[in-house]
């Protein structure tokens, strides 16, 4: 049987821990490193409904991109991230989390987001975030925008249309709005991210580069069958699920 310490040790070697950047916590966040792991449910976010999914499962382990918390100072049930560490506690269950180390690593985040929008040769760029940088065919963004969508199975885009044909795309899942410099100065003519403010999607128009922002969950949601692909591979005794409850929360009217 698996213990929690072999699925870890698995898990940093597509994303070691030390590619994370200052502000992060991630790693082992609740648990014990000698738990046996026999079911583990893998999500984007540890929510509410996360949990009960793994209860109902009988899970050891939820593995997520996003931490369960940065600067928790105590556990109680009056804040949301207590109240979601005290039930996954009481559930026996533990949590490992993956996140700007996962962003950055080679096969991890970003690498996923790129091989899903069908960009070929893609190199990073930025100098901390380590997005990714390629080509597709050229096409107008009436094509490459229903694409966009279809491939990161997206509720809605919020785009700037910036008047040029889709070729050089730069990708960056999660809130990239404020790598659009390091986008244009990587050559980009399209720029596919997340969490973009007002005054970016002005500047792009401005300063003439295609921007869509695709939202935060279908940008990274996309390397959640990559971690549960590696720990069902190098583990084929651990049932491992995809979660079912966790969506994009943000719909459009």
């Amino acid at each position: 049987m698996a213990k929690l310490s072999d699925i870890f040790e698995k898990l940093t070697q597509l994303a070691p821990v030390e590619l994370k950047l200052g502000f992060d916590n991630v790693g082992l966040l609740v648990g014990s490193w000698e738990d046996e792991v026999e079911r583990v449910l893998c999500a984007l976010d540890i929510t509410w409904d996360v949990i009960g999914e793994a209860e109902r499962m009988g899970a050891d382990l939820i593995v997520s991109h996003h931490p369960m918390f940065f600067e928790l100072k105590n556990v109680t049930d009056s804040d949301a991230a207590g109240a979601r560490v005290l039930r996954l506690a009481r559930a026996g269950m533990s949590a490992i989390c993956m996140h700007t180390n996962l962003d950055i690593a080679p096969g991890g985040v970003n690498d996923t987001l790129s091989n899903l929008l069908g960009i070929e040769d893609a190199v990073p760029f930025g100098a901390e975030r380590c997005g990714r940088i390629g080509w597709v065919p050229e096409q107008g963004m009436a094509d490459f925008l229903p694409h966009v969508k279809e491939a990161l199975g997206a509720n809605g885009l919020r785009y700037v249309d910036a008047g040029r044909p889709v070729n050089r795309v730069a990708v960056l899942g999660g809130a990239g709005g404020d790598e659009l410099p390091e986008a244009l100065e990587a050559w980009a003519d399209t720029y596919v991210t997340a969490d973009v403010k007002h005054h970016q999607f002005i500047d792009a128009g401005e300063l003439g580069i295609n921007l869509i922002d695709a939202g935060h969950f279908s940008t990274e949601n996309v390397v959640v069958p990559v971690l549960a692909e590696l720990i069902s591979g190098s583990f084929p005794e651990v049932e491992v699920r995809i979660s079912e409850t966790h969506g994009q929360p943000e719909k459009f009217f």
